[in-house]
């Protein structure tokens, strides 16, 4: 099973108000596992960064400069998801902007179907709680030290974190996966192993004088001794 943990970082709240897209960063899991790949990229919004904005996450105008525009990198990302579900913190936020800057491209949009809230998860699962990303830090564990700004590679690893605390830890199938590769796949994923019998039963670890003894003992119990019934 493939996710993709994601986050992206913008120029304000709504993209029909003209606000764009700065960073997307994702995390790839396999099994709930990280494999190690991940989709990174600052975007040039083509517009000035509001200072509430650059407050949060410290992109400015000067950095993102020089960066690629949405439609650059738009085929690279859309690749690296592809039919993954999208861990996302409060996805519909991060669901409508990526799905306006596709559509301003005319590219097919990301389905909402496609998406796992984590904020969702987190408020039915501890109603009434601080569901912030930071909050489920606290309350798990989790070291978020080094997230003094809002970053959208920082922010996704971190989210991966919550996110396996959150459906009950690492592999909560308790399969023990190896690591993943595209060449074990499909095998890995038809597998259906169950325990058997083994073919040569292990020899008993009880001595003669052991099997004496308690032979012994239950013929002191009498007839009417249990282990009798049962053997």
């Amino acid at each position: 099973m493939r996710e993709i943990v994601l986050d992206t970082e913008t120029t304000g709240f709504d993209p029909e108000q003209g606000d764009r897209i700065v960073e997307i960063g994702a995390v790839e899991l396999y099994n709930h596992m990280p494999t190690g790949r991940t989709f990174h990229e600052y975007i040039n919004p083509r517009r000035s960064m509001p200072q509430e904005a650059f407050e949060v996450h410290g992109l400015g105008d000067d950095f993102l400069r020089d960066k690629p525009v949405f439609e650059k990198i738009a085929q690279n990302f859309v690749d690296f998801i592809g039919d993954a579900k999208l861990v996302i913190h409060n996805a519909a936020f991060d669901m409508k902007f990526l799905n306006a800057e596709l559509g301003w491209l005319n590219m097919a949009k990301i389905p909402w179907e496609q998406a796992i809230d984590t904020l969702d998860i987190a408020r039915r699962k501890f109603p009434g709680s601080p569901a912030s990303l930071d909050a489920l830090c606290r309350r798990f564990g989790i070291d978020n030290s080094s997230r003094t700004l809002h970053g959208a590679l920082l922010d996704s690893e971190i989210l991966a974190e919550v996110y396996l605390e959150l459906i009950g830890g690492r592999q909560p199938d308790f399969g023990l996966a190896g690591a993943y590769s595209p060449e074990t796949t499909e095998a890995s994923a038809e597998t259906d192993w169950h325990p058997g019998p083994r073919s040569k039963p292990l020899p008993s670890r009880l001595s003669e004088e052991e099997r004496a003894a308690h032979q012994a003992f239950v013929e002191h119990m009498g007839d009417g001794a249990l282990w009798k019934q049962l053997t």
